[in-house]
């Protein structure tokens, strides 16, 4: 059996919100494996499905850029070591040239961004001459980039995350949109976006909690269809309850108000990045060692 590590255990108890006791357990019954551990801990306990989006586990900032005329913006995820140099001026300018770069240039990747020039020398030449000076580790992360011939609205919440969305409609519908994205998070746009094998996977829990209810076979589908639907709505965008009027979904909010969602990104920094603790090894082997006591 594989060893049971504190990383591990720091992981499904930040996947599943559950004690470490609770988690430990979960994982050696399955062997190490975390998406048995994290089914195993969701039957037993009803934890809600992981949301990775929730789980800030790096430092950083994300970078936006929008052009004057409104039809091409980006998002850029710069990362650093600590929350004090992700305050930093050059930081935080550095990742806003960034964010100009990739809405003027298109790069295909983080590679090719790092390869374009910034004020004379190269992306990479700035990154490393901005490690040297600020004295931490700097890294590219991700971008993402739209132009369009519709509407663009873009939001910042702090400097830990950035939305943007690209619509037809009113300008208010869009910000509250971004806004919305922001605070809710989903995974995807709508139910015919989610990948067939989440879908599998989310019922094989449900079914495996009805049983454990010890409810009739009919009453038991019924749980499985009622969970299956609550899960899509809390995973995509327009069936998630509106922000600004939890009666309406986000799809009914949108064909009120007559606007269309093309399409939507938005990074949280640190987003599934496993921050380093010297002290929960420690916390873990101290709980387990009382509770053998």
């Amino acid at each position: 059996m594989a060893e049971i590590t504190a990383a591990m255990v720091k992981e499904l108890r930040e996947i599943t919100g559950l004690g470490m006791m609770e988690c430990k357990k979960a994982l050696v019954e399955t062997g190490g494996e975390l998406k048995s551990a994290e089914d195993l801990l969701r039957v037993k306990s009803g934890a809600k499905a992981s949301k990775a989006a929730g789980r800030i586990a790096a430092e950083g900032v994300v970078g936006a850029y929008r052009s004057a005329d409104g039809k091409c913006a980006s998002l850029v995820e710069l990362n650093c070591e600590t929350d004090f140099v992700a305050k930093n001026v050059d930081f935080l300018e550095f990742a806003s040239a960034l964010a100009q770069l990739v809405a003027k240039h298109d790069p295909a990747d983080v590679a090719a961004l790092s390869a374009l020039s910034l004020d004379g020398a190269t992306v990479e030449a700035k990154r490393q001459t901005l490690v040297q000076k600020i004295g931490e580790n700097l890294s590219i992360r991700r971008f993402y980039r739209v132009r369009t011939k519709a509407k663009l609205a873009q939001y910042l919440h702090g400097v830990k995350i950035g939305v943007l969305v690209e619509f037809e409609g009113a300008d208010e519908v869009g910000k509250d949109l971004a806004m919305h994205i922001a605070f809710a998070k989903p995974q995807f746009m709508s139910r015919d976006q989610v990948p067939p094998e989440v879908l599998a996977r989310e019922r094989e829990v449900l079914a495996a909690r009805a049983r454990e209810s010890g409810k009739p076979a009919n009453i038991a589908e019924k749980m499985v269809e009622g969970g299956l639907n609550k899960f899509l709505g809390e995973m995509t965008l327009l069936g998630q309850p509106f922000i600004k009027d939890d009666k309406l979904t986000v799809e009914k909010m949108l064909a009120a108000k007559h606007t269309k969602l093309l399409s939507y990104g938005y990074f949280v920094v640190g987003e599934g990045i496993e921050k380093k603790s010297s002290d929960f090894a420690a916390e873990v082997a101290a709980q387990t060692k009382a509770a053998a006591g």
